[in-house]
């Protein structure tokens, strides 16, 4: 069942269900997806089917405001970005590194390509095609 996103959700261990409750605002009420999306635009009409080119200028000014904001952010911590390229390669050199050792590093992408084009060939098996959608099921939900 999808639940809207900031629910909270549980698991009760006594009755087995699962529970989601929508997040408390400050005045104690759960606020609506749509009072939420209004108090993210602030005043702007988001009802209308047009906007007053006042509202798209106050929307965009708000919008450069908090690029703003995050290139700041981005230049406080160049330190940090500099350390998680120190810690990890790309994955390009990894693949060299691997082919040097005669090891053939695939994607989740590439394994699952491979297995679909497994299932739909014909000169699959049925035990193939079977362990092919049993290895599909575990890449599939990873995504």
């Amino acid at each position: 069942q999808a639940v809207p996103a900031g629910s909270h959700v549980r698991l009760n261990l006594q009755t087995g269900e699962r529970e989601a409750k929508l997040p408390d605002s400050e005045n104690g009420k759960s606020d609506t997806r749509e009072e939420r999306r209004r108090k993210r635009l602030g005043k702007v009409d988001v009802d209308s089917n047009s906007f007053t080119s006042q509202e798209l200028k106050k929307a965009l000014a708000k919008m450069k405001e908090s690029e703003k904001a995050e290139r700041k952010v981005r230049k406080r911590f160049p330190a940090h970005e500099e350390e998680v390229r120190k810690k990890f390669r790309p994955i390009e050199q990894l693949k060299e590194e691997f082919e040097k050792l005669n090891v053939k590093m695939e994607t989740d992408y590439e394994i699952m390509v491979k297995l679909i084009g497994k299932f739909n060939s014909s000169a699959s098996t049925l035990d193939e095609k079977v362990a092919a959608l049993y290895d599909l099921e575990y890449y599939v939900h990873q995504v």
